[in-house]
């Protein structure tokens, strides 16, 4: 089990350029799998549960050819099949949620769609009704084998039709899209997730001769198609990156320029950390945060405790909530952080709190942390990291730390951050990977 030894107390400084979203990642690597043509995409980030991804369409029989590091063509002409019911597939597929995303385009050209109940990150229920929900009204029909918590759904020819979702779930709907854009007929999702995400996979298929229409509201209309072209696709950058360097900046009172953000594609993220008093200026495309001693979290007009919670797009995303959290802690000031959508998420502050934070978790989805205003250090300790983004916030807290720090299962932040430590070293900081028994 790989462990990063963090020195803190440093101040970064320089400009670092965000990887590619791991988010969209997912999704539109899947889309691949909707034509036998080839599909080429760009900065791909080189991350775990993306490789881990690019990996199972391989064992799927995809070609699969790497241009340079972060970029790809994928060609599914000749897949097979018989490896969805595999023992090693079961194996695959259950270690990475993602792999959830690959049953819309399988079952839209190939009338079947198989997959293990995918794990991923511990931070609470993370259903998957409105998947296999929005699959059946377009009339599949669903199986569940639930002493190998296996799912398939079949159909002979999927059918347009009109669904209004229950939840605006983000893979969910980039499921039902890739499932509708070869159904017969016209289908309309309401309710649908609008991310950045969502919007560049619409658009990746339209590019690809599908006829999607509504791209950035939650009212989709999609006309069916017989077939679907090939494609070149360049994925935005990660935003969740871009607000964990904001974070680092802020927590380390550094000076950093994150380049080539896609600014207008951050919605609520720049003005959120400014809520928290944190100086961001916008130079071209790229984000300049300056050095500063300390910052002040605004209260409400009425004077009452600013509360920053997730919503669904344009809503704050929830992945960077456990960053703003941290970020709070040395804030002049008191925040309410509440988590909706996940109720482990919060969880982790416990390390915090080991570490001198001022943090009171009122219960699953509330926080409400007093600031120190750079008063007082955090000091250094021991940690595990728990998921992709609390394993991103405890690092960020030991950057910042008064003496050394150490984090075990650092796999997690992998799955998400692409050679984080390197990156950091480029910029100054003192952080070292081993590997470790625990």
């Amino acid at each position: 089990m790989a462990t990063f030894i963090i020195e803190g107390g440093h101040k970064l400084s320089g400009d670092i350029t965000p990887q590619g979203a791991k988010n969209e990642a997912l999704q539109v690597i899947c889309a691949v799998l909707l034509t036998s043509k080839k599909v080429t995409i760009g900065n791909i980030p080189n991350i775990r549960d993306v490789n881990k991804l690019i990996f199972i369409l391989k064992e799927l029989g995809v070609k699969i050819n790497q241009i340079d590091e972060h970029t790809y063509t994928f060609e599914a002409d000749n897949l097979d099949l018989k490896y969805l019911e595999s023992d090693d597939f079961k194996r695959d597929g259950s270690s990475l949620r993602g792999s959830i995303m690959i049953v819309g385009p399988l079952l839209a050209r190939f009338g079947k769609g198989y997959i293990p109940r995918p794990g991923g990150d511990k931070i609470g229920r993370r259903r998957l009704d409105t998947h296999f929900e929005g699959f059946i009204k377009l009339g599949a029909k669903l199986r569940y084998n639930h002493d190998e918590k296996f799912y398939g759904v079949e159909a002979d020819q999927l059918v347009g039709t009109s669904m209004l979702l229950e939840e605006a779930s983000v893979t969910g709907t980039a499921n039902i899209i890739m499932a509708a854009v070869l159904a017969k007929g016209v289908s309309t999702i309401y309710n649908a997730a609008c991310e950045p995400y969502i919007q560049q996979l619409c658009r990746m298929l339209n590019k690809m001769g599908a006829k999607i229409s509504g791209v950035g509201s939650n009212l989709l209309s999609i006309e069916g198609v017989d077939s679907l072209n090939g494609c070149e696709h360049k994925i935005l950058p990660d935003m969740i990156e871009i607000g964990s360097w904001i974070g680092m900046a802020a927590m380390t009172k550094s000076s950093l320029t994150i380049k080539d953000v896609s600014w207008n594609d951050l919605g609520l993220i720049p003005s959120i950390f400014k809520k928290l008093g944190i100086n961001l200026e916008r130079r071209g495309d790229d984000i300049f945060i300056p050095e500063q001693s300390n910052y002040e979290i605004q209260n409400f007009m009425d004077g009452s405790i600013l509360t920053i919670a997730d919503a669904p797009w344009p809503g704050f995303t929830p992945d960077l909530l456990s960053i703003i959290l941290v970020i709070a802690t040395q804030a002049k000031g008191s925040l309410l952080i509440h988590q909706k959508m996940f109720e482990s998420r919060l969880f982790f502050v416990d390390k915090l709190i080991d570490m001198g934070a001022k943090v009171i978790l009122c219960d699953p989805h509330r926080a409400t942390v007093i600031g120190m205003n750079h008063e007082s250090s955090l000091k250094g300790t021991t940690m595990t990291s728990p998921d992709i983004r609390a394993g991103v916030s405890l690092l960020i807290a030991a950057l910042s730390a008064k003496g050394t720090s150490t984090i075990h299962n650092i796999e997690q932040i992998d799955r998400g951050y692409e050679k984080i430590d390197e990156r950091l070293r480029a910029i100054g900081a003192k952080i070292t990977r081993t590997e470790q028994c625990i």
